[in-house]
């Protein structure tokens, strides 16, 4: 069975300079993707030539403050030889725009859609690229990191709250400070009456 860093190793002899040195971390191995635009390539040799069937997930970092403002995370598995490789793409705030992947594995499609819906990144040539969890006409992107923590508010009435939803204090929201991360956890806490 091949190791991980072998088929990262694989992947990048096919690509040459356009992925970074492999880094592994915990066991975890992760190649950088330097062209954005090529993303979709890398994922089909992955795919077809090095077995990796399944993406597991498709996620976003927002590095806000710093650019490229976004990191694009691909985790990567292989149902015959069982190994997880994760990829990673930086896109800058200017294009916020990264190509597919949906034609390479179909569960890209509801991915894609949370990535743009929550952090407002596209995906050119995907074939129903809409919101997901916010309403349509929603103008923000609520998991970017200069999205207000006491939430914004809205004109449609009976559709979402008529004020600012508030997330500071809430169930879920893990408090600043105290001794110990249990005083932090919001699973920790008690509700109060």
């Amino acid at each position: 069975m091949p190791t991980p860093l072998e088929l990262a190793g694989k992947l990048r002899e096919a690509f040459g300079e356009l992925l970074a040195p492999p880094v592994e971390f915990r066991g975890e191995v992760t190649l950088a993707v330097l062209d954005p635009e090529r993303i979709a390539e890398v994922c089909g040799v992955a795919k077809k030539h090095l077995g990796f069937d399944m993406l597991l997930d498709l996620s976003s970092v927002d590095n806000y403050g710093s650019d490229p403002r976004w990191t694009v995370v691909y985790e990567l598995f292989g149902t015959e030889h069982h190994v997880h490789l994760r990829l990673k793409v930086m896109v800058s705030e200017e294009k916020s725009e990264l190509p597919t992947v949906s034609t390479v594995w179909r569960t890209a499609d509801w991915h894609e859609r949370e990535a743009y819906d929550m952090m407002g990144i596209r995906f050119s040539g995907h074939p129903d690229l809409r919101r997901i969890l916010m309403w349509d006409g929603y103008p923000y992107f609520p998991l970017r990191k200069d999205f207000p923590l006491a939430g914004k508010p809205t004109e449609l009435p009976e559709t979402a709250f008529t004020r600012a939803a508030p997330l500071e204090g809430g169930p879920f929201v893990t408090v600043a400070g105290g001794k110990d991360s249990m005083v932090r956890e919001p699973r920790a806490r008690t509700s109060e009456a």
